[in-house]
């Protein structure tokens, strides 16, 4: 075999052996996030007791990192044969973050969504939102089904939101990347979720600037909700 054969051989193996890296890690990015060997079962959940907000596993996210932490990135899983959110992942980045205005979402209906008012929720009065797995000042991802879920008014301003506006923060300052999951967890076949998995970690100090791995409930104070068809009720 001549020098020019030689090296046509090496060239090709090489891009060849590029092509199928590149295609493992476009596949394992799509993939990795629905594995259920990462995703709580709600029987792994202990039933609301008053704390909005509970730790799992001591607060170590259960990521399994086999990709470039500094390629940002987002999937978002299929819905289920019920319609309900599966879960979604990103690698955040600040080249991911929105840069103009969030648009309207009232045209997606998430499972289990009613409207619902009462006047002890000051803050609006409605009942539920329709609620970003990830936030849209993390990713700008907006009307995305796969992406919202109902919440009650409190889980989603309350209790979410300053959880992400604390990633968010941290990605304006640092310009590092975090990796995020956010898991809706459903009893049985209910149609609204008893709450989510919110899984994060900052990825070039290695969890210094975030780190957690929570479950936020889906309640509201004041009022008894079926989980199972998005009716509620005021309690007496």
């Amino acid at each position: 075999m001549n020098s020019s054969k030689v090296i046509r051989f090496i060239f090709v193996f090489i891009l060849l052996g590029a092509f199928a890296f590149f295609e493992y890690e476009e596949n394992y990015k799509k993939s990795y996030s629905i594995s259920d060997d990462v995703i709580y079962q709600s029987n792994n959940i202990p039933s609301y007791s008053g704390e909005d907000v509970i730790i799992l596993n001591n607060n170590e996210p259960e990521f399994d990192i086999r990709f470039d932490i500094n390629e940002s990135f987002e999937v978002y899983g299929e819905l289920d044969n019920l319609g309900r959110c599966t879960t979604a992942v990103s690698n955040i980045g600040y080249d991911l973050m929105p840069t103009e205005p969030r648009g309207s979402i009232r045209d997606i209906r998430p499972s289990g969504f009613k409207i619902a008012k009462y006047s002890i929720i000051t803050d609006g009065l409605y009942l539920f939102n329709r609620c970003h797995l990830i936030g849209y000042q993390l990713t700008g991802e907006n009307d995305n089904e796969k992406n919202l879920i109902t919440c009650t008014r409190h889980m989603n301003a309350d209790v979410m939101e300053p959880y992400e506006s604390r990633v968010a923060s941290y990605i304006r300052k640092t310009h590092n990347h975090v990796l995020y999951r956010v898991t809706p967890i459903f009893d049985n076949d209910n149609l609204v979720s008893k709450g989510v998995q919110m899984e994060a970690l900052s990825l070039e100090d290695n969890g210094e600037g975030i780190k957690f791995n929570i479950f936020i409930y889906n309640v509201q104070p004041g009022i008894e909700i079926d989980y199972k068809t998005g009716d509620s009720k005021q309690k007496d």
